[in-house]
């Protein structure tokens, strides 16, 4: 077994219901299953787990084809220009699932435009001749591989091999993830700051067939009770203060947010999101019309 971090995160996991909707991938969050998701708490600062300043929530849902993934994001002006897949989505505002898979994870971010960013990360503990990774999809020389340690990488305590005791991953940012649907709705005017903004919601939908390197002996789809882990976050530049920070559903205690054992854990539960009545929670930021 790789060296794992001997304090073992556990929170209370998130019941993630199941939808028996047919619905199209919109970026709206306005169908029934949506509305009764049960909703995250107001996401927090990603290393401190203290307030963060504009409102952030998420859910999730999944049936037989897809896991489902929300986002409603206040933001009083949105901003985003990048629009070429696979740009460097996080030097912006943008939302971020990654969905842990023991020997390997996956990283999405999205911004307020829908272009995507996504990277397939597999542990160098796990890359082994032979192995489930040797295919020709993560051959180190015909694809676009690098050495990853983390965000602290280049830290100089860091160098080379990153701050997370299991070491160094493979990063392939050229995988893509099959059959991934994403969309987003700005409730508001997108880049126009002579205007307030409420914020924008995001919808992607994740194939469970695209996870069979994710699964690790899982069920796919999932059986009711089993649980993966996932990272719900988002990233903003606040222009008053030139920070870039990252706010999530639970905190990872680092600036290096990749690290699988802090990442929420999500239990798949057989209810139809459709037949539960969440309790009251707040307004979600994005969840109107625009004015």
């Amino acid at each position: 077994m790789p060296n794992m971090p001997d304090h073992e995160v556990r929170r209370e996991p998130y019941i993630c219901r199941r939808t028996r909707s047919r619905f199209q991938i919109t970026g709206r969050l306005d169908e029934p299953a949506w509305r009764q998701a049960p909703r995250s708490p107001r996401f927090v600062n990603i290393v401190t787990g203290g307030p963060a300043l504009y409102d952030t929530r998420a859910a999730a849902l999944w049936d037989d084809e897809n896991l489902y993934v929300g986002f409603w994001v206040e933001e009083p002006f949105v901003r985003a220009e990048l629009t070429e897949r696979d740009s460097i989505i996080f030097a912006e505002n943008d939302v971020e699932v990654f969905v842990d898979g023991v020997d390997a994870y996956y990283e999405l971010e999205m911004n307020a435009r829908n272009t995507i960013y996504e990277v397939f990360f597999i542990w160098k503990d796990a890359y082994i001749p032979g192995g489930k990774f040797d295919r020709p999809e993560f051959n180190l020389v015909a694809r676009d591989a690098h050495s990853f340690g983390g965000n602290d990488y280049f830290a100089t305590e860091y160098f080379w091999r990153g701050s997370h005791p299991r070491g160094l991953r493979w990063a392939f940012p050229d995988w893509d993830f099959p059959g991934l649907r994403t969309a987003v709705h700005v409730s508001g005017e997108l880049n126009n700051d002579a205007r307030a903004d409420q914020g924008w919601t995001a919808e992607i939908a994740l194939p469970w067939a695209g996870m069979e390197l994710l699964a690790h002996g899982r069920s796919l789809p999932p059986k009711p009770g089993d649980e993966w882990r996932l990272q719900f976050a988002r990233y903003e530049k606040l222009v008053s203060t030139g920070q870039h920070i990252g706010w999530a559903w639970d905190p990872v205690g680092s600036s290096d947010n990749h690290r699988p054992e802090a990442f929420t854990r999500v239990v798949f539960d057989d209810q139809d999101a459709e037949s539960v009545t969440p309790p009251p929670e707040p307004s979600a930021p994005g969840s109107r019309q625009p004015r």
